[in-house]
């Protein structure tokens, strides 16, 4: 199946490092990230996953579960967490799917079906494309993908601003200019008539053009 944003994020029933989920279950009413890794003990996904485990807790504040995804079984998972822990100065400290079977990377399309249903044998660079960051929101519904090369690692500093801008932007009818960061203006959104914007706006807002119409950005809760 292919995947688009507003899509609702596929359920599954997996084995992790912390037990056996059913994936929208597991997510409740939180927001939630799936990012996901080709293979156990690669060079790139052990730093981002050290970085991930030392950035949670400013997930944590803005009530995103995070939960990640190697094709190897699950019982591998730990041995590499130990090296994470080693190398990067902490290990995972969120859940690890096992997907030995290759089904969840075939659910969301990270894989074709011609990958077949196991991971023996196959390498990181057969499962090149299982390297995709999946922001799913409240309502089960994909809000951003991102699908990163093997030799570039992710960002996930810019991760945290785009769940910033999604959670204001879901609260308010507003849109994130380039390179928004906390704070900064914001955009009513162009489905807010201005009769409707002065409601809202009554202080007014700066037009540079009819089309854009900046405004403070509200105070973030």
């Amino acid at each position: 199946m292919t995947l688009r944003i507003n899509d609702i994020a596929p359920d599954f029933t997996a084995d992790t490092t912390e037990g056996r989920i059913s994936f929208h279950e597991w997510l409740g009413k939180d927001w939630g990230i799936i990012f996901s890794h080709p293979k156990d003990f690669t060079p790139v996904c052990t730093t981002e996953l050290g970085y991930m485990a030392r950035l949670k807790p400013e997930f944590d504040k803005r009530g995103v579960k995070v939960i990640g995804l190697s094709v190897d079984p699950v019982e591998r998972h730990a041995g590499w967490a130990a090296d994470i822990g080693e190398t990067q100065g902490v290990a995972p400290n969120f859940p690890m799917i096992g997907d030995p079977s290759l089904a969840i990377s075939q659910l969301y399309d990270m894989l074709p079906a011609a990958a077949g249903d196991s991971s023996d044998g196959r390498t990181a660079a057969d499962n090149q494309t299982v390297r995709t960051v999946y922001i799913i929101g409240p309502d089960k519904k994909i809000k951003l993908m991102i699908a990163y090369p093997m030799t570039t690692g992710r960002n996930f500093d810019e991760v945290l601003r785009v769940i910033d801008s999604l959670q204001l932007t879901a609260k308010h009818r507003l849109a994130t200019p380039v390179n928004w960061q906390p704070g900064d203006d914001v955009i009513i959104a162009g489905s807010v008539s201005n009769e409707e914007a002065r409601r809202l706006y009554p202080q007014g807002w700066k037009e540079p053009k009819p089309y854009i119409r900046i405004v403070p950005q509200p105070v973030l809760t």
